[in-house]
């Protein structure tokens, strides 16, 4: 019971305090203060504890382009907010997500309904921001997140085992793949007929985006270009990644949409 009661007590403080800052006019923080990815702890006063079967929560913002990103427990989120707005102001209203089903969906309803009430933010502390409501009261409090992902994640050679959802056959003559070089920021690979290089560009104010906007392929013609044309298709939409638990990779689109499964060679 002491236990209970002495967090009870510590939820409370974070409270009050999350409360005063919403409240206080003084000393707001600058857009760029919000920038990067930060874990969501706590959701109308109440901590946030993951099961086992759900993903910690967190959002990340890119006060360059006013881009929204992150994952609500399950399924990955994206949206978008007005970088010229009033310092302060942050309207999170329109989020949008992905639309997979997890065994406890309750977590994921909590952030999400939270998010669509979220007006403002204010700084409360080193390393953590309350985004707050139309009535200035804290709804959620974030903890600034060390980065799980990193680009040379990717170095190396993997092969595409999925495109748009759709398993790429392994009896293919030609097994897709692509080869990264961190290094030089450049690709080499197959599509499944022809070969690919080029080079890739990142976002310094987002660790997990990654596009190929020049790619070359050779020419040549073979017997079915169904699984090259959807590859390479899905190369030009390209936007961010993610490292999956068993080490795969996915490939997002400005969607959040998953376009591309990597899996390492």
């Amino acid at each position: 019971m002491k236990k209970i009661a002495v967090s009870m007590c510590m939820a409370g403080v974070a409270l009050v305090l999350a409360l005063s800052s919403c409240r206080s006019t003084k000393d707001i923080p600058s857009l760029s203060s919000i920038n990067g990815e930060w874990n969501i702890i706590e959701i109308n006063g109440i901590s946030v504890s993951p099961t086992n079967v759900q993903k910690a929560p967190f959002i990340g913002f890119e006060t360059a382009t006013g881009n929204v990103y992150g994952n609500s427990g399950c399924n990955r989120m994206m949206g978008s907010f007005d970088v010229n707005d009033k310092p302060g102001n942050l309207d999170l209203s329109k989020m949008g997500s992905t639309r997979m089903m997890c065994p406890d969906m309750t977590l994921e309803q909590n952030v999400l309904g939270a998010l669509t009430q979220v007006k403002g933010y204010k700084q409360m502390g080193k390393g953590h921001i309350a985004l707050c409501n139309g009535a200035k009261r804290p709804v959620l409090i974030l903890q600034k997140k060390a980065a799980d992902v990193q680009l040379s994640a990717l170095n190396g050679a993997w092969l595409i085992t999925k495109v748009n959802s759709e398993a790429v056959q392994s009896e293919m003559d030609t097994k897709p793949f692509l080869q990264f070089d961190i290094e030089n920021k450049s690709i080499h690979g197959n599509a499944g007929c022809n070969i690919v290089n080029g080079g890739f560009k990142t976002d310094d104010n987002n660790v997990r985006s990654i596009s190929f906007p020049a790619l070359a392929t050779t020419m040549m013609a073979c017997p079915a270009m169904d699984v090259e044309s959807k590859i390479l298709k899905a190369m030009n939409e390209v936007a961010s990644f993610d490292q999956l638990a068993n080490g795969g990779i996915e490939l997002y689109d400005a969607n959040g949409t998953v376009v591309l499964v990597l899996a390492k060679k």
